[in-house]
């Protein structure tokens, strides 16, 4: 009989799960604590971990648990409380830390929270290193289960943060005669967004910035802007910004309430940036969910595209590799290495917004050149994941859906990291077309690896 498979722990982004639930039970986050203070101190003798997340009711409790198993491995914590996680990997450079981490469920609602490990260069950690650390966390672990104390806040984290997104415009107002409606999420945007706009020169409205420990994303934020939208038109502002819970991402509004996800602000920055010499080579990085209409409307400003799979470490690792100064994702999570070393949504939100106040025209005719395609997302649950292109009749039919899309639309299939099941997203011009193309395509799988 085989052994039982392992539980996998860390996902796309982190650790995720209800607190108090295996992997964000006290003994097991602990134990991360003890094997990663470990790790560092084998090349530091003592090694500093920048430390904080968002507010929800169990993140205090989680940064104490961690603090409890990197101080059994001699290792120095600076906390900041409610931050960002972006602001986590900006301070580990400021202050020369060897790690950081966010503790943070991101978009997810509360009880769910989560953990984000950052290495001493502010890029999250690699997939090889969260695999090594996930092996030592299915071992058992010697904790001393009497240690525990009270947390104390640094302020000054906050506050280096904070300076570090006005700084650079430090002489001039950018926002100045923009009125702008932010969505905080009730996360850990809430005690910044307003005052570093403000400074910025906009006139603020802000929603959704009471957390009170459990409405973190609760009808709100990055992935519920209905309210933001209202708000928007209601009030005459020329656009409105949501963040997620940890404020690493952020999508815009615009002046006519209609959504602008990211392949919007990747489309604007990476306008703005090329118009001003500032984009070198022409190339943006976006994922293969990027819709296509990004792609052709960034050719008629002769700027190039490369894909890769989803995911903002992947996207940040395309840039690197391809020498790419911008990238990010649909979900508004963008990365310019000139900024940052991670996805920031209050850098995304200012620098879009400097360029939206730049501009003559109002928020949406700056994106007339961008015409999204219609777009088919589908999936179908498997029993097993055999190699898509090695199955014939599915290799076949992809490859005369391909053909029948040409160069004006779209296949991915693919396989979900995590769940059992196949994604199929088809892009093209007529979107009945493209759902019998998807309807196609899903009765092929479902013969060949479908459940039951």
């Amino acid at each position: 009989m085989a052994p039982a498979k392992k539980p996998r722990l860390f996902g796309t982004d982190g650790i995720r799960a209800p607190f108090g639930d295996y992997p964000l039970d006290r003994a097991t986050v602990q134990a991360l604590g003890l094997h990663l203070g470990e790790r560092l101190a084998r090349e530091s003798r003592s090694p500093a971990v920048v430390l904080g997340g968002d507010t929800r009711s169990s993140t205090e409790e989680i940064c104490g648990w961690l603090v409890d198993g990197l101080g059994q491995a001699g290792a120095v914590e600076h906390y900041g409380g409610v931050l960002p996680t972006p602001a986590i990997a900006f301070l580990i450079e400021e202050l020369g830390a060897d790690a950081g981490i966010a503790v943070s469920a991101s978009h997810n609602l509360d009880p769910y929270n989560g953990i984000k490990l950052f290495g001493s260069t502010g890029v999250k950690w690699s997939v090889e290193e969260e695999a090594e650390l996930e092996e030592l966390l299915h071992q058992p672990t010697a904790l001393d289960e009497q240690r525990g104390r009270d947390l104390a806040v640094e302020p000054e984290l906050a506050d280096r943060y904070l300076r570090s997104l006005t700084e650079r415009w430090r002489d001039t107002s950018p926002l100045a005669g923009l009125r702008i409606a932010l969505d905080t999420a009730n996360g850990a945007a809430a005690p910044y967004a307003e005052e570093v706009f403000r400074r910025l020169g906009a006139e603020v409205s802000t929603l959704f910035d009471r957390p009170d420990g459990h409405n973190i994303n609760a009808e709100c934020g990055s992935t519920h802007p209905e309210k933001l939208a209202q708000t928007v038109v209601a009030a005459g502002c020329d656009l409105g910004i949501a963040f997620d819970g940890d404020a690493d991402r952020a999508i815009f509004i615009d002046e006519r309430g209609e959504i602008q996800d990211g392949d919007a602000l990747l489309f604007l920055w990476a306008v703005g940036l090329a118009q001003a010499g500032k984009l070198e080579p022409r190339k943006i990085v976006a994922t293969t969910m990027s819709n296509l209409g990004l792609e052709l409307a960034l050719k008629k400003h002769d700027i190039g595209i490369v894909r890769c799979d989803v995911g903002d470490r992947t996207v940040v690792e395309t840039m690197k590799r391809e020498g790419i100064q911008l990238g990010g994702e649909q979900s508004g999570h963008i990365v310019n290495a000139g900024l940052t070393t991670t996805g920031d949504g209050l850098v995304t939100a200012i620098e879009v917004s400097a360029l939206i106040g730049k501009g003559a025209r109002p928020f949406s005719e700056l994106l007339t050149d961008l015409e999204r395609l219609p777009q088919v997302l589908q999936n179908v649950r498997v029993a097993s994941k055999p190699a898509l292109e090695r199955l014939p009749r599915v290799a076949a039919t992809a490859r005369q859906i391909e053909d029948r899309l040409g160069d004006r639309g779209r296949l991915v299939l693919r396989y979900s990291g995590t769940e059992p099941l196949a994604r199929v997203m088809i892009e093209g011009a007529e979107l009945v077309e493209i759902e019998s193309m998807a309807a196609e395509l899903i009765g092929v799988i479902q013969q060949e690896v479908g459940e039951g």
